[in-house]
């Protein structure tokens, strides 16, 4: 008989072929839901929902700092991006560049959150802007946060203010009570946790402070050789200490996810560059997996992400990665 395990994650191209059967794990019978990770991650800390899912690298690593061993990770990685390209500023705020953030009113949707993380960890490291020189606003009410669900409070030095019930990001924005926001989380209809609902991203008032996002990705992967890492994924600890063959052979179903998802990601890179529309010069770079699964991989990635974590008060040490991941997944 196969072990029946829950799981649950957001759809993208690399985990459609798990949520939609293609990929099955060796002796596992999934039963797949498709969650949003606002609401996915609020469920996983605070009522443990399901026995595999996506998660917040931040959260896992301040759980696990607290010595909470319901979950370990998994070294799938589902989401990376630039976060710190992501920051919108007011016009009038006058922010013309990274520096130009000290002393201003910021909003974050969830202060813990790993691209949260980034973007202050990035702002630090590249431009000098401490998080203590920011006023942070957070827009998730304690009741429905993740800090909520692991009894987050404030590191010493910063400030954190709640919005209230009635107010949210972008209507704060756009009045002018905010200067800029980390990132930008545009609710859906049914969702129990986001509440901002205005298109920041092309309002006439809002740009990004890096005004060329793509050219400011490129200069910071360049440089550091970093592609950040947003949500990895976990496992129940005592499933996969009841069952140690379980962890490696789920890595090994997402690993065959992801080949094909890049398959699928190649086949539109040909086509986009027959029809013209990407330059035929661009065609080898496109080709290359745009992420890779694994510690050996992400290693220096990941470091960071822990490095950050403990200079912005998250965790009271640095983990280690083998405090964060399966012992049989190390060597991935």
């Amino acid at each position: 008989m196969k072990l029946q395990v829950s799981i649950a994650m957001s759809a993208n191209p690399r985990t459609w072929p798990i949520l939609d059967g293609r990929v099955k794990a060796d002796g596992i019978d999934w039963v797949p839901s498709t969650v949003g990770p606002s609401e996915l991650f609020w469920r996983q800390l605070r009522f443990g929902d399901f026995d595999v899912s996506e998660m917040s690298m931040s959260s896992l690593m301040m759980v696990l700092a607290k010595g909470n061993r319901d979950w370990i990770g998994l070294p799938i990685f589902t989401t990376r991006r630039f976060f710190h390209t992501w920051i919108l500023v007011r016009r009038e705020s006058h922010i013309e560049r990274p520096q130009d953030m000290r002393g201003k009113r910021v909003g974050v949707p969830e202060y813990q959150q790993t691209a949260a993380l980034w973007a202050r960890g990035v702002l630090q490291h590249e431009f000098g802007v401490d998080q203590r020189e920011m006023e942070f606003w957070m827009e998730r009410l304690p009741s429905h946060s993740h800090a909520g669900a692991v009894d987050f409070t404030s590191p010493p030095g910063v400030t954190i203010k709640q919005i209230p019930p009635e107010k949210n990001i972008g209507d704060m924005m756009l009045a002018g009570e905010l200067d800029a926001t980390l990132l930008y989380i545009r609710a859906r209809p049914d969702d129990l946790i986001d509440r901002s609902h205005v298109d920041l991203a092309n309002h006439p008032a809002i740009v990004p402070l890096f005004r060329d996002t793509l050219a400011e990705g490129v200069r910071y992967l360049r440089k550091t050789g970093i592609f950040p890492i947003n949500h990895g994924m976990v496992i129940r600890r005592s499933l996969a200490e009841k069952h140690p063959w379980a962890a490696l052979n789920i890595y090994k179903a997402f690993e065959e996810a992801a080949e094909i998802a890049e398959h699928e990601r190649a086949i539109h890179t040909e086509y986009h560059v027959l029809t013209g529309a990407v330059p035929r010069e661009a065609d080898g770079a496109l080709r290359k997996p745009a992420i890779r699964h694994g510690v050996v991989a992400n290693q220096k990635t990941l470091e960071t992400a822990a490095q950050m974590s403990h200079e912005q008060g998250l965790t009271p040490r640095q983990l280690k990665l083998d405090e964060i991941f399966a012992a049989t997944l190390l060597e991935q």
